[in-house]
Protein backbone atom coordinates (compact mmCIF):
# COMPACT_ATOMS: atom_id res chain seq x y z
CA UNK A 1 0.00 0.00 0.00
CA UNK A 2 1.33 3.37 -0.78
CA UNK A 3 -0.20 7.10 -0.58
CA UNK A 4 -1.41 8.35 -3.87
CA UNK A 5 -4.29 10.79 -5.25
CA UNK A 6 -6.94 9.92 -7.45
CA UNK A 7 -6.35 12.43 -9.74
CA UNK A 8 -5.58 13.28 -13.50
CA UNK A 9 -7.59 10.15 -14.30
CA UNK A 10 -11.43 10.77 -16.60
CA UNK A 11 -13.70 9.79 -13.75
CA UNK A 12 -17.19 7.41 -14.62
CA UNK A 13 -20.24 9.26 -13.04
CA UNK A 14 -22.18 7.96 -10.10
CA UNK A 15 -25.67 6.50 -12.03
CA UNK A 16 -28.50 9.24 -11.82
CA UNK A 17 -30.77 7.91 -9.34
CA UNK A 18 -35.00 8.13 -9.96
CA UNK A 19 -36.65 11.75 -10.05
CA UNK A 20 -38.29 12.32 -6.84
CA UNK A 21 -41.53 11.60 -6.32
CA UNK A 22 -44.35 12.63 -4.28
CA UNK A 23 -45.98 10.48 -1.58
CA UNK A 24 -49.40 10.54 0.53
CA UNK A 25 -50.71 8.89 3.24
CA UNK A 26 -54.41 8.73 4.72
CA UNK A 27 -54.26 8.56 8.79
CA UNK A 28 -56.28 5.67 9.77
CA UNK A 29 -57.52 5.01 13.23
CA UNK A 30 -54.73 2.94 14.33
CA UNK A 31 -52.54 5.82 13.32
CA UNK A 32 -55.07 8.86 15.00
CA UNK A 33 -52.68 10.89 17.61
CA UNK A 34 -49.29 10.25 16.75
CA UNK A 35 -47.03 13.06 16.30
CA UNK A 36 -46.52 14.05 12.78
CA UNK A 37 -42.81 13.72 12.42
CA UNK A 38 -43.24 10.20 13.73
CA UNK A 39 -45.91 9.41 11.04
CA UNK A 40 -43.55 10.72 8.66
CA UNK A 41 -40.87 8.50 9.70
CA UNK A 42 -42.75 5.38 9.72
CA UNK A 43 -44.30 5.51 6.19
CA UNK A 44 -41.64 7.18 4.90
CA UNK A 45 -39.47 4.06 6.84
CA UNK A 46 -36.89 7.42 7.25
CA UNK A 47 -35.56 8.32 10.80
CA UNK A 48 -37.57 10.89 13.13
CA UNK A 49 -34.64 13.45 12.29
CA UNK A 50 -34.83 12.66 8.40
CA UNK A 51 -38.84 13.50 9.10
CA UNK A 52 -37.80 17.01 10.47
CA UNK A 53 -35.57 17.69 8.20
CA UNK A 54 -38.63 17.21 5.54
CA UNK A 55 -41.00 18.90 7.73
CA UNK A 56 -38.24 21.90 7.56
CA UNK A 57 -37.75 22.27 3.99
CA UNK A 58 -41.28 22.82 3.55
CA UNK A 59 -42.42 19.80 1.45
CA UNK A 60 -44.85 18.16 3.90
CA UNK A 61 -48.76 19.43 3.61
CA UNK A 62 -51.85 18.31 6.37
CA UNK A 63 -54.82 17.93 4.83
CA UNK A 64 -53.88 20.50 1.80
CA UNK A 65 -52.34 23.22 4.38
CA UNK A 66 -48.43 23.22 4.27
CA UNK A 67 -46.87 22.62 8.01
CA UNK A 68 -43.54 23.20 8.93
CA UNK A 69 -41.04 22.04 11.47
CA UNK A 70 -42.94 24.45 14.14
CA UNK A 71 -45.72 21.67 13.69
CA UNK A 72 -43.95 18.39 13.70
CA UNK A 73 -45.62 17.46 17.40
CA UNK A 74 -49.23 17.71 15.86
CA UNK A 75 -51.01 14.64 16.50
CA UNK A 76 -52.70 13.53 13.15
CA UNK A 77 -56.57 12.81 13.32
CA UNK A 78 -58.62 9.44 11.63
CA UNK A 79 -58.77 10.34 8.17
CA UNK A 80 -56.54 13.51 7.63
CA UNK A 81 -54.82 12.95 4.47
CA UNK A 82 -50.41 13.79 4.53
CA UNK A 83 -48.63 14.68 1.46
CA UNK A 84 -44.92 14.42 0.85
CA UNK A 85 -43.74 16.56 -2.54
CA UNK A 86 -40.51 15.43 -4.20
CA UNK A 87 -39.57 12.53 -1.44
CA UNK A 88 -36.74 10.36 -2.71
CA UNK A 89 -36.28 7.15 -0.62
CA UNK A 90 -33.12 6.79 1.36
CA UNK A 91 -31.87 3.99 -0.78
CA UNK A 92 -32.56 5.58 -4.19
CA UNK A 93 -30.73 8.75 -3.13
CA UNK A 94 -27.35 9.19 -4.97
CA UNK A 95 -24.41 11.81 -3.85
CA UNK A 96 -23.31 14.40 -6.69
CA UNK A 97 -19.57 13.54 -7.57
CA UNK A 98 -16.80 16.12 -7.38
CA UNK A 99 -13.99 14.82 -9.86
CA UNK A 100 -11.98 17.84 -8.97
CA UNK A 101 -11.84 17.09 -5.61
CA UNK A 102 -8.51 15.29 -4.37
CA UNK A 103 -8.63 12.36 -2.39
CA UNK A 104 -5.69 10.74 -1.13
CA UNK A 105 -5.37 7.03 -1.08
CA UNK A 106 -3.90 5.40 1.26
CA UNK A 107 -4.56 1.50 0.81
CA UNK A 108 -7.34 -0.29 -0.80
CA UNK A 109 -8.15 -4.80 -1.16
CA UNK A 110 -11.01 -6.34 -2.75
CA UNK A 111 -13.73 -4.52 -1.43
CA UNK A 112 -12.32 -1.65 0.45
CA UNK A 113 -10.74 1.36 -0.04
CA UNK A 114 -8.99 3.43 2.38
CA UNK A 115 -8.86 7.34 1.94
CA UNK A 116 -6.58 10.27 3.82
CA UNK A 117 -9.55 12.99 5.63
CA UNK A 118 -8.66 15.97 5.78
CA UNK A 119 -9.76 18.23 8.63
CA UNK A 120 -12.99 19.81 7.86
CA UNK A 121 -14.50 17.93 5.24
CA UNK A 122 -17.32 15.94 6.52
CA UNK A 123 -17.81 11.96 5.58
CA UNK A 124 -20.95 11.91 3.70
CA UNK A 125 -23.94 14.34 2.79
CA UNK A 126 -27.40 14.26 4.63
CA UNK A 127 -29.29 16.21 0.95
CA UNK A 128 -28.38 15.13 -2.26
CA UNK A 129 -27.27 18.77 -3.30
CA UNK A 130 -24.90 18.54 -0.55
CA UNK A 131 -21.22 18.70 -1.71
CA UNK A 132 -17.57 19.06 -0.20
CA UNK A 133 -17.42 15.45 1.48
CA UNK A 134 -15.62 12.60 1.34
CA UNK A 135 -18.49 9.81 -0.13
CA UNK A 136 -18.50 13.07 -3.09
CA UNK A 137 -15.04 12.47 -3.98
CA UNK A 138 -14.81 8.86 -3.85
CA UNK A 139 -18.29 8.55 -5.87
CA UNK A 140 -16.54 9.92 -8.62
CA UNK A 141 -13.65 7.53 -9.06
CA UNK A 142 -15.80 4.67 -7.70
CA UNK A 143 -18.97 4.63 -8.72
CA UNK A 144 -19.79 1.03 -8.29
CA UNK A 145 -19.63 2.40 -4.45
CA UNK A 146 -23.15 3.94 -4.47
CA UNK A 147 -25.66 1.34 -3.27
CA UNK A 148 -23.08 -0.31 -0.70
CA UNK A 149 -24.36 -0.51 3.12
CA UNK A 150 -27.12 1.58 4.30
CA UNK A 151 -28.24 4.07 1.68
CA UNK A 152 -27.30 6.29 -1.31
CA UNK A 153 -26.00 8.97 0.99
CA UNK A 154 -23.85 6.79 3.22
CA UNK A 155 -22.83 4.63 0.53
CA UNK A 156 -20.22 2.13 1.60
CA UNK A 157 -19.16 4.11 5.24
CA UNK A 158 -18.41 1.48 7.65
CA UNK A 159 -17.31 3.95 10.28
CA UNK A 160 -16.99 7.78 10.84
CA UNK A 161 -14.53 10.89 12.01
CA UNK A 162 -15.78 14.42 13.11
CA UNK A 163 -15.44 16.52 10.98
CA UNK A 164 -12.65 18.50 12.24
CA UNK A 165 -10.58 15.17 12.93
CA UNK A 166 -8.15 14.39 9.94
CA UNK A 167 -6.40 10.65 9.01
CA UNK A 168 -7.58 7.66 8.16
CA UNK A 169 -10.97 6.63 6.58
CA UNK A 170 -12.23 3.43 5.23
CA UNK A 171 -14.85 2.84 2.92
CA UNK A 172 -16.48 -0.17 1.63
CA UNK A 173 -17.39 -0.71 -2.30
CA UNK A 174 -18.91 -4.40 -2.01
CA UNK A 175 -22.01 -5.22 0.44
CA UNK A 176 -19.88 -8.30 1.52
CA UNK A 177 -16.91 -6.53 2.29
CA UNK A 178 -19.47 -3.37 4.22
CA UNK A 179 -21.30 -6.15 6.31
CA UNK A 180 -17.78 -7.39 7.66
CA UNK A 181 -15.92 -4.08 8.16
CA UNK A 182 -19.02 -2.81 10.05
CA UNK A 183 -19.59 -5.86 12.25
CA UNK A 184 -15.59 -5.16 12.78
CA UNK A 185 -15.82 -1.51 13.84
CA UNK A 186 -18.93 -2.08 15.98
CA UNK A 187 -17.45 -5.56 18.02
CA UNK A 188 -14.10 -3.21 18.71
CA UNK A 189 -11.95 -5.54 16.30
CA UNK A 190 -10.82 -2.79 14.65
CA UNK A 191 -7.26 -1.87 16.03
CA UNK A 192 -7.28 2.40 15.83
CA UNK A 193 -4.27 4.48 16.98
CA UNK A 194 -4.58 8.07 17.08
CA UNK A 195 -2.00 11.09 17.49
CA UNK A 196 -3.35 14.23 19.79
CA UNK A 197 -2.11 17.28 20.72
CA UNK A 198 -3.16 17.74 24.41
CA UNK A 199 -3.05 21.15 26.55
CA UNK A 200 -0.96 20.74 29.41
CA UNK A 201 2.07 18.77 30.50
CA UNK A 202 0.86 14.92 30.32
CA UNK A 203 3.59 12.30 30.89
CA UNK A 204 3.22 8.70 31.42
CA UNK A 205 0.52 6.20 30.29
CA UNK A 206 -2.71 4.69 31.42
CA UNK A 207 -5.91 3.25 30.59
CA UNK A 208 -9.19 4.94 30.97
CA UNK A 209 -12.48 3.84 31.58
CA UNK A 210 -15.65 6.34 31.65
CA UNK A 211 -19.58 6.12 31.25
CA UNK A 212 -20.43 8.74 28.70
CA UNK A 213 -24.04 9.73 27.53
CA UNK A 214 -24.89 11.75 24.45
CA UNK A 215 -25.71 15.30 26.55
CA UNK A 216 -26.91 17.19 22.90
CA UNK A 217 -27.57 16.21 19.38
CA UNK A 218 -26.61 19.52 17.32
CA UNK A 219 -24.33 20.55 17.90
CA UNK A 220 -23.18 17.07 18.92
CA UNK A 221 -21.72 16.85 22.82
CA UNK A 222 -21.15 13.98 25.26
CA UNK A 223 -20.57 14.12 29.10
CA UNK A 224 -19.91 11.84 31.85
CA UNK A 225 -23.17 9.89 33.01
CA UNK A 226 -24.52 11.01 36.39
CA UNK A 227 -26.41 9.29 38.79
CA UNK A 228 -29.65 7.57 37.37
CA UNK A 229 -28.29 7.56 33.94
CA UNK A 230 -27.19 3.67 34.02
CA UNK A 231 -29.14 2.52 31.72
CA UNK A 232 -28.57 5.07 28.41
CA UNK A 233 -24.81 5.34 29.37
CA UNK A 234 -22.36 3.68 27.29
CA UNK A 235 -19.13 1.92 28.98
CA UNK A 236 -15.88 3.39 26.74
CA UNK A 237 -12.55 2.32 27.44
CA UNK A 238 -9.16 3.52 25.84
CA UNK A 239 -4.85 3.89 26.43
CA UNK A 240 -3.05 6.25 26.11
CA UNK A 241 0.86 6.92 26.32
CA UNK A 242 2.37 10.30 25.84
CA UNK A 243 4.81 10.85 23.41
CA UNK A 244 6.47 14.01 24.26
CA UNK A 245 5.57 16.08 26.88
CA UNK A 246 5.90 20.29 27.10
CA UNK A 247 5.07 22.71 29.38
CA UNK A 248 2.29 24.18 27.78
CA UNK A 249 1.15 20.88 25.67
CA UNK A 250 1.38 17.26 25.41
CA UNK A 251 1.60 14.83 22.10
CA UNK A 252 -0.36 11.77 23.06
CA UNK A 253 -1.05 8.48 21.00
CA UNK A 254 -4.56 7.29 21.98
CA UNK A 255 -5.65 3.86 21.21
CA UNK A 256 -9.32 3.25 21.66
CA UNK A 257 -10.88 0.15 23.07
CA UNK A 258 -14.42 1.03 22.02
CA UNK A 259 -16.34 3.07 19.73
CA UNK A 260 -18.33 6.12 20.57
CA UNK A 261 -19.40 9.88 19.53
CA UNK A 262 -16.67 11.66 20.46
CA UNK A 263 -14.89 8.81 23.18
CA UNK A 264 -11.10 10.53 22.81
CA UNK A 265 -12.13 14.18 23.15
CA UNK A 266 -14.55 13.50 25.78
CA UNK A 267 -11.77 10.64 27.85
CA UNK A 268 -8.98 13.43 27.25
CA UNK A 269 -10.78 16.65 28.99
CA UNK A 270 -12.06 14.33 32.02
CA UNK A 271 -8.42 13.62 32.22
CA UNK A 272 -7.78 17.57 32.97
CA UNK A 273 -5.86 17.43 29.32
CA UNK A 274 -8.48 18.65 26.53
CA UNK A 275 -7.12 18.30 22.96
CA UNK A 276 -6.10 21.90 21.92
CA UNK A 277 -8.38 23.46 19.55
CA UNK A 278 -11.47 21.49 21.20
CA UNK A 279 -13.51 24.50 22.78
CA UNK A 280 -16.10 22.14 22.39
CA UNK A 281 -14.65 20.20 25.48
CA UNK A 282 -12.77 23.10 27.39
CA UNK A 283 -9.83 23.67 25.10
CA UNK A 284 -9.05 27.24 25.75
CA UNK A 285 -6.42 27.20 22.45
CA UNK A 286 -7.21 29.43 19.66
CA UNK A 287 -5.87 26.53 17.18
CA UNK A 288 -8.12 26.36 14.15
CA UNK A 289 -9.40 23.25 14.78
CA UNK A 290 -8.95 20.06 17.39
CA UNK A 291 -5.96 18.59 16.86
CA UNK A 292 -6.89 15.25 16.73
CA UNK A 293 -5.74 12.57 13.94
CA UNK A 294 -6.46 9.10 13.19
CA UNK A 295 -3.36 7.47 12.13
CA UNK A 296 -3.56 4.01 11.94
CA UNK A 297 -6.72 1.86 11.34
CA UNK A 298 -6.05 -2.53 10.78
CA UNK A 299 -8.15 -5.59 10.83
CA UNK A 300 -6.92 -8.94 9.28
CA UNK A 301 -5.64 -7.34 5.83
CA UNK A 302 -7.38 -4.05 5.71
CA UNK A 303 -4.56 -1.71 6.77
CA UNK A 304 -3.89 1.90 6.31
CA UNK A 305 -1.97 5.05 7.82
CA UNK A 306 -1.97 8.58 7.53
CA UNK A 307 0.97 10.91 8.56
CA UNK A 308 0.69 13.96 10.54
CA UNK A 309 -1.14 16.58 8.11
CA UNK A 310 0.13 19.99 7.86
CA UNK A 311 -1.61 22.03 10.52
CA UNK A 312 -0.92 19.12 12.96
CA UNK A 313 2.83 19.42 12.92
CA UNK A 314 2.56 23.58 12.76
CA UNK A 315 0.79 22.85 16.05
CA UNK A 316 3.09 20.80 17.59
CA UNK A 317 6.14 22.80 16.66
CA UNK A 318 4.54 26.19 17.34
CA UNK A 319 3.79 24.19 21.06
CA UNK A 320 7.29 23.38 21.74
CA UNK A 321 8.89 26.14 19.97
CA UNK A 322 10.18 24.26 17.24
CA UNK A 323 10.00 24.25 13.39
CA UNK A 324 7.11 21.69 11.26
Amino acid sequence: MGNGTLGGVQPSAAPPGPPPASRSFRVSGADAGTRLDAFLAARLCVSRAEARRLLLGGGVSLDGRPVGGGQKGTPVAEGSRVAVGRFTPPAERRPRPEPDAPLGVLGRGPGWIAVDKPAGVPVHPFREEETGCMLNRLVAREPGVVGVGEDGLRSGVVHRLDVDTSGVLIFATEEACWRRLRRAFATAAVRKRYRAIVEGRLQGEGELELALVVAQHRPARVRVARAGEERRARTTRLAWRSLEAGSAASLVEVRPRTGFLHQIRASLAQLGHPVVGDAAYGASSDAPRQMLHAAEASWRDVRASSPDPEDFRRCWADAVGGTP
